[in-house]
Parts: C-alpha cells; structure tokens; sequence
C-alpha cells in the first residue's frame, strides 16, 4: 500500500473516491461522515426557528466585527496621534537643554603650549544621564557620532570621540537605523521613523524614533536621538480589543437568545396548528388549538379553531347522510326482494300463457319479463354497492390462473357477441398467467369489461391480451367501437355514469357494474384504469399483484394499445419516414401461429388487422399473418402515459 509513493493508486482511494470498488475503510469514513451531516442537514430543512436563530447569530457576529474593527481602528489611530504629540513635544525640549548645555560649557585654556580640550565623552555620559533620568520606561536616550558611519564607531568610553552612548539596557546601534543616520548626516533637521529598539537579551519593542544633530561643547557634530516604545499603547489598545471581544460576545449571545424567543413566540402556535392539522386530517376532529390573549396569534388560533369546528360539522352531517343514504339503499333493496319475488312468480306465468294472450298482450308480458330481469339485475347490484360503502367486503384469494377465467368469460358473452357480429379474441395465452385473487371477483370485473366492449364495439373485433410480470398480472380488453372522449376516461367509473346523458339508456346493464368493477380491483389492492379516443375505441386494463397484499409498481400490459401508439407515431413523422413505414410492414414480422378460436369457430386476423394495420372486423381477414403471440412491451409504471391511478373510479 504504501511502497513505491503509490498510496494514492493502489491504496484508499483506488478506483474510485466513492465509488462501489473504492477502499472499505474510506467507503465506512464516508458513511461515518455522512449521517450526522444528513441529520443536520434535516434538521435545518425542517426547524424554521434553527434557520432563523442562526441567521440573526451571523449577522450579528459580522455587525459586531465590523464594529469592533472600526473602534479598534479609531482607538488605535488616536493613541498614535496622542503619542507622536507627546513624542514630539518631549523630543524638542531635550534638543533644547542639549543645546543649551553645550552653549553653557566655557572650552580649557592653553599650557605648556597646546590647546586643552573639553573632555566631550564625559559630557555626553553626563548629558544622557541627565536627559534620561525623567524618562525611565517613557523613552531611551541615544548617542551617536555623526562623522561618517557605524564602522568609525568604536572608542572607548570616556575618550574624546563620540562614541555610541545609550540609557537603561538599551543597544543603541541596533535600535537606530542606518537610514535615519545618514538622514542626520545630511540635514540639521529633525527627523522621525518608527521602527524597533532592541533590549539587552535579544527582547525587541515597538518605538517611535526621534533624532537630530546636534553639536558638543567643542563644537563637533553628534546625533542625540529619543526612542519611544508603544508598550503603553499596545496595553490600551489590547485592553480595548478585550473589551469589544468580550462585550461582542455578550451581544451576539443576547441578541441570539432574544430572536430565539421571539421566534418561539410565533413558530409555537404554528407548530401547535400543523400538529392539530394533522390529527384533524386522521379524524380526530375535537382537536382544537389552545388559544390566549387577543394578538394576531389568538385571532389566528381562533379562526383556526372556528374552521375546524365548521369542518367537523359538515363532515358529520355529511357522515350521517351517507349512512342514512346506504341504509336506505340496503333496507329498500332488500325489502324489494320479497314482492319482486312475487312479482317474479306472477310474470313468469303470465310469459309461460303468452301464447294464450293476443299480440300486443303477449308482447306485454315479454317486456315484463325483460324488465325483471333489470330489476332483479339493478338490485344485485345495490346490494353488492352497499357491501363496499359498508366495508363489509372480505377477499377469498387463492391461485387462479387467469386464462380459465377469461375463457369461461368469452364463453359466458359469446352469444352477445354473435349478435352484434364481433370477434372475441385472445393473446397472450401461451402459458400461465396465475395470481392469488378472488376468481368470483375478477370473473365478474372481465364479464362487465367483455360486454360492455361488445355492446360497444359496433361490431368490430374485441381482443382480450394477458400478461404476467414485475409481480403483477394484467388482462387488457380492447375495443374498436366509438371511443371515449376527452376526460371521460376518469369519469366511467362513476356510478350511473354515461357518456350521452341524453339518450335513453337502451344497451348495457344497470350502470354500476364499473363502479361494483373498480371496487373489486381495489379490493385486489389492483388498478383498473381506462383508456379511449373518439372514434378510435377504448380499452380498459385491470392489473392485480400475482401476491395477494403486495403492492404494485407497474403493469406489464400499457394502458395505450400499440396501434394507437403506432398511428401517433405515424401522424407525427415526417410524410417520407411514414409512407417508408407503411409500404413495409413485413419488417418486424414474426413466425407465423394459430392464433385462439373462440367456441363460434371465428379466427382471430392477423396482428395487422387487430392492432390497427387494417380496420378491425371489417371485410375479410388479410392472408398475411403474423404471430397471435404480443410483442415484449416495456412495464409501464404508474403514472405512465396515459395512466389515470388511482383517480379512476372516484
């Protein structure tokens, strides 16, 4: 791992930072890392009163260091001005005492036939004592010589040259530098610098350096230079830095706890509203929000509570009406059945005499029998209706193979079908389809789905496609009949619904046998759903787990049949792309295979014929088949095109 320098290719991050062949060490560091960060990331995502408390600390701390900085700023400026001042001032009076002493020095006669010179090393030792003796820890005196530079500097100590002379423990070479030197050298003014004095034992200080020349008794030039450290300054300006930290803390503190408080007092009753809200939308409507004093938050809690309370009645009154409205479809359906029974009994003799009666009387007596039927018909159905809104109905599931139940439903409807001159065909067939359902139940959602599409279908072809997969079966009846218009698709399922509210209901049964149909799949924890479009038929696709309770993601079969799909498709293209398309149909065919015969004898066209290639039950077959078996289609999940979920049947 670590020989050669290739830590970073054969090591942790191998392959990959974090990917699924990165280090196992490096992938658990990551895991370790990312969960408390996900945690707060929720934390901060949900808690309003967190944003909003961290917010006010931010822009706290930034007002508090802006204003912290300018204060330290304006301090720090004002004890500089105060100091050079004071500097200055301290400065020019010892240049003047200097000057005067020197003035004040008479130079020695002449013996023995030589000039006698002032001794000017021990005036200037006497000069720095004197000056320096006010000044101790304020300044430093320095004496240099001013005649050519630092490497003339060397006498000794009490010998007539100016050799470096300096207070306290101060190294005076070291504290002054060159370039205000050779400034003095050149001008008699007085000059200023700051820089950095140097203590005997290496120990440096800030100063201002203040210098001018100046001469001796014997009129020889020297540098005479005040240093002032800003150890003072720097103590006022620290003391003033931990100040402002210290009442900057305390402020953003204050200011924090101050907005966690007043958040508090208005995210309290929010919160207590959407957890009230919450219990309101789980039924526990004698929820209500604790309201006090009379501020926009008790008007709001008393709105609040008002609101509930008007929801609570309606939908009380609305409970006791639908229970009043099922017990009376339950107790007039089955009071009916004793006189329908009579009624019943009578009709079927008055029919059985018919022959007796004279034309119109013995037409009379059929339509009282067709009639009855209806009756008897429409009151099975209330029956069943009023068993779903009661709850009441229980799911025999065992497993049944789906094909047995739409073969005896083709069965059941093809004399219907004779009739009206349809088709009942089937695909999909070749092998088991089996789920854990209620065969009574589906039987009897497919029978509704096969006549109704019959009824419908304007004697056209009817096919019935099964398909099994992704833990789902589904049975997908297809029509070629008037289609459903826009929209209608989630309205069919209403109970009594119909598409043209003006026409006599003459075809079909008693208008809930979709409604009793969408119950049943629900039942099933299955979708049905509905697909048409005017002129183009419709199809209706039930789809149930192959496992009784689990939940479905998908339906093998989509809710568009594949013609329509195509002729979209077709309409869409350009004119070149569709013309190729349709002069070669052959391109995808398969093997040819017998499709399913229903018991009437009639052979199920080619693919073209039923998917749209030529017009559905109409004219002869073409002699060009394709194979009966359907084509892999993709899952198509819900919410896919055309899916209309859970909506359908509301």
């Amino acid at each position: 791992m670590w020989r050669g320098g290739r830590f970073l290719s054969d090591g942790l991050l191998s392959e990959g930072a974090t990917g699924s062949r990165a280090h196992p060490l490096f992938r658990m560091f990551v895991r370790w890392v990312r969960r408390p960060l996900l945690a707060v990331v929720r934390l901060w995502r949900r808690n309003i009163q967190l944003r909003v408390v961290t917010a006010t600390l931010l822009m706290s701390l930034a007002v508090v260091l802006l204003l912290g900085l300018v204060v330290i700023g304006q301090v720090s400026n004002g004890l500089l001005d105060a100091k050079q001042q004071a500097a200055r001032s301290q400065a020019a009076g010892g240049f003047a005492v200097a000057e005067q002493l020197a003035d004040d020095v008479v130079p020695g006669g002449t013996g023995n036939g030589r000039d006698v010179r002032q001794d000017t090393g021990t005036w200037l030792n006497d000069l720095v004592t004197q000056l320096a003796s006010g000044g101790q820890g304020v300044y430093y005196l320095v004496a240099l010589s001013s005649e050519e530079g630092p490497g003339t500097f060397g006498a000794g100590e009490g010998s007539d040259t100016h050799g470096p002379r300096a207070s306290f423990d101060l190294k005076p070479e070291e504290s002054v530098s060159p370039q205000l030197r050779e400034a003095l050298d050149d001008s008699p003014d007085t000059y200023e610098q700051y820089g950095t004095i140097v203590l005997e034992g290496g120990r440096t200080e800030a100063a201002l350096v203040i210098g001018k020349r100046l001469s001796d008794p014997n009129g020889d030039p020297y540098q005479l230079y005040y240093l002032f450290p800003f150890q003072q300054e720097e103590k006022s300006l620290s003391l003033v830095k931990g100040t402002l930290a210290t009442a900057g803390v305390f402020v953003v503190v204050l200011l924090g706890a101050i907005a966690w408080l007043v958040v508090r007092q208005v995210v309290t009753p929010v919160r207590m509203a959407a957890r009230i809200s919450e219990r309101l939308a789980a039924g526990r409507l004698q929820e209500r929000m604790k309201v006090s004093g009379e501020d926009d938050i008790a008007r709001l809690g008393e709105s609040f509570n008002k609101m509930a309370k008007n929801l609570q009645t309606k939908i009380q009154q609305l409970e006791e009406l639908s229970r009043m409205q099922r017990r009376f479809v339950s107790d007039v359906s089955h009071e009916l059945r004793t006189p329908l029974t009579t009624v019943r009994m009578a009709a079927d003799v008055i029919h059985e005499a018919r022959d007796e009666f004279d034309p119109v009387t013995a037409r009379s007596a059929e339509l009282l029998l067709g009639q009855l039927d209806r009756f008897e018909s429409l009151l099975a159905d209330l029956l069943e209706i009023s068993r779903f809104d009661a709850k009441a109905a229980a799911l025999e599931a065992d497993p049944v193979d789906l094909r047995d139940v739409v073969r005896r439903v083709l069965e059941g409807a093809e004399p219907l079908a004779e009739r009206k001159g349809s088709r009942l065909l089937v695909y999909g067939d070749e092998r088991p389809v089996v789920a854990e359902a209620d065969a009574r139940r589906v039987e009897r959602v497919l029978r509704n789905l096969v006549v109704n599409a019959v009824e419908h279908g304007e004697g056209r072809d009817i096919v019935v496609r099964l398909a099994s997969g992704g833990g789902a079966v589904a049975v997908a009846v297809r029509d070629y009949g008037v289609g459903l218009k826009p929209g209608e698709a989630n309205r069919v399922f209403n109970r009594f619904w119909r598409a043209d509210p003006a026409r006599a209901r003459t075809t079909g049964g008693t208008g809930l046998g979709l409604s009793i149909a969408v119950e049943d799949a629900r039942l099933h924890g299955g979708w049905l759903q509905a697909w048409g479009e005017p002129g183009g038929g419709s199809q209706f696709r039930l789809t149930v787990p192959q496992t009784a309770g689990e939940q479905l993601r998908g339906s093998p079969i989509p809710l568009e049949p594949a013609d329509s799909r195509r002729r979209r498709e077709e309409a869409q293209a350009p004119p070149g792309e569709a013309r190729a398309s349709a002069q070669s149909p052959a391109a995808s065919r398969g093997t040819a295979r017998e499709p399913h015969r229903s018991r009437g004898g009639a052979v199920a066209p080619p693919r073209e014929a039923v998917d749209g290639g030529n017009e559905p039950g109409g004219g002869e077959p073409d002699t060009r088949r394709r194979t009966a078996r359907e084509p892999e289609e993709p899952m198509e999940e819900q919410g896919g095109h055309g899916d209309h979920g859970e909506r359908q049947g509301d």
